[in-house]
């Protein structure tokens, strides 16, 4: 019990109302891989309402003993700390039913509003889209249909994931699509990003440190560099990826939004739509791309045969599911600035990619040299002074700065300040948890509104354009940084790109 309670005072003992926790799509991989292990772990740490139920909406001619079985094969395998102890077992599965149909039938959803459980007198639900987005209004309109986008008798809320839409004009119709069926304010657009622990503590580093306001503007920093690299191919996801790319997949949605926790205001209060206001001003402060500069603030790669993480992968176009010809990027860089008067002139470069060297996603917000150099800081022991957020692994904070080397002499060295998460103990929540629970207690902070998804949309938009006519495609071997272009992109930087590697300390 005492990792239990050490764990709640980490992720916080707050409970949330009983809900009936319905996912469509229940038999995929994402309720496998994610979701079922996610609530398996808010179970266990008493964060779910004591009646809740997580009911599983399927296609399969599955019986309500199928769908436990299937629940505690998939736990076995991502958490089976949950099924080992029979009595935590046990709790679980009582809390597990199963409505079964096509999701185009009314009577599927008709069967569904009979199933959700009661509780004093309220039937809560949450709708989990673990579906492909082409199916998302469809379902929407029969849950509306079956009276279950309707709150008299208790929350109803629908969480969508990425992607959505694959560019400006798909996004705005569904919205307009799911704010036909529910409210904006029923709708919750998840990025699993904003559900990680760093990810979260940049505003608590921000705002609640005093010391750090007189820095954070473009009087002292340089620039800001955020990565996401990934060391595996694309592996089972070309039927989406090859129609999507980089800069779909990873800049417009995950990496635009940790830009805008970057560079946003103070918010007014901690209100869902006091933080999304600020952070839709970033978006709309963002210099708009003229089509002719984009070969110099965007580059985009797609990685050839190569090893990475010590595994042999074939060239992208020889993945199965890619097309031969194929000329999606499977890296993508892009400089943008944002035109306030906090930012004016400070570039923000965001990079993502496969096949890359290590498993690495981080902030990095690079400082200018001081005024006057009265010490060498072109040697190579010496770093730029630096914050860095690191997402993953080993998430937590560092700062490096600048000290003298032990000894007579006056050369320097390198030194960091390590605020590691790690110290604090094991059993963090995971995104999806975190993200699960806000949906509950109906805390929408961590989540896009619908203005802030268009506008991503339509920032990318101009180099979409550009590189949708481009057929050729320069190439980097897997398991390298060795990308033609990227290094031009930090001309007007001062430093280099960060080296991501997981052993760079």
């Amino acid at each position: 019990m005492a990792g239990d309670e050490k764990f709640a005072s980490i992720i916080g003992s707050e409970q949330a109302e009983p809900a009936n926790i319905v996912i469509f799509g229940a038999s995929g991989d994402l309720s496998k891989r994610k979701l079922l292990p996610a609530l398996a772990h808010m179970h266990r740490w008493n964060l779910l309402g004591p009646h809740s139920r997580i009911i599983g909406a399927v296609r399969e001619d599955w019986t309500k003993s199928h769908w436990i079985n299937y629940v505690h094969d998939q736990l076995l395998q991502y958490f089976p700390d949950a099924i080992l102890n029979p009595h935590s077992w046990q709790r679980i599965s009582h809390k597990l039913d199963l409505v079964n149909g096509d999701l185009n039938d009314p009577e599927m959803y008709k069967q569904l509003a009979k199933t959700l459980h009661t509780e004093d007198g309220k039937k809560n639900a949450l709708f989990y889209l673990a579906i492909p987005p082409s199916w998302y209004e469809c379902v929407a309109k029969n849950l509306k249909a079956a009276g279950l986008a309707d709150e008299a008798d208790g929350f109803r809320r629908i969480v969508v994931e990425k992607p959505f839409g694959m560019d400006l004009d798909s996004a705005q119709n569904l919205n307009e699509a799911l704010q036909h069926y529910f409210d904006e304010s029923q709708i919750y657009r998840i990025d699993h990003y904003l559900g990680k622990e760093s990810v979260q503590n940049l505003m608590v580093f921000r705002f609640a440190n005093s010391v750090l306001e007189p820095l954070w503007n473009r009087n002292f920093i340089d620039h800001v560099q955020i990565s996401v690299s990934e060391s595996l191919g694309i592996g089972y996801r070309a039927g989406y990826y090859d129609s999507s790319g980089a800069l779909k997949d990873m800049i417009q949605s995950h990496l635009l939004q940790v830009l805008t926790l970057v560079a946003m205001e103070p918010p007014l209060t901690l209100n869902a739509d006091d933080v999304r206001d600020e952070k839709m001003k970033v978006l709309r402060a963002i210099r708009r791309i003229k089509p002719e500069e984009i070969d110099q603030i965007a580059v985009k790669a797609q990685y050839s045969a190569g090893n990475a993480d010590g595994v042999d992968i074939p060239a992208y176009r020889d993945e199965k599911g890619v097309a031969d010809d194929s000329s999606t990027e499977t890296f993508a860089a892009v400089k943008f600035h944002v035109d306030n008067w906090r930012w004016q002139g400070v570039p923000f470069l965001l990079r993502t990619g496969k096949a890359l060297p290590d498993r690495v996603s981080e902030i990095c917000i690079r400082f200018t040299t001081p005024p006057q150099t009265l010490f060498d800081l072109h040697d190579g022991n010496v770093r730029n002074n630096e914050l860095i957020f690191r997402l993953q692994p080993d998430e937590g904070m560092l700062l490096s700065m600048t000290a003298k080397q032990p000894g007579l002499s006056t050369d320097l060295r390198g030194v960091h300040l390590d605020a590691s998460y790690g110290m604090a103990g094991s059993g963090m929540p995971e995104a999806y948890e975190t993200l699960f629970h806000d949906v509950l207690l109906g805390e929408a902070g961590l989540f896009s509104r619908a203005d802030e998804v268009e506008e991503s949309w339509r920032i990318i938009a101009p180099i979409m354009k550009a590189w949708a006519e481009q057929k050729d495609i320069v190439t980097y071997p897997a398991g390298s940084m060795e990308i033609p272009g990227m290094d031009e992109l930090m001309h007007d930087c001062e430093g280099s790109w960060r080296d991501l590697s997981s052993k760079h300390a």
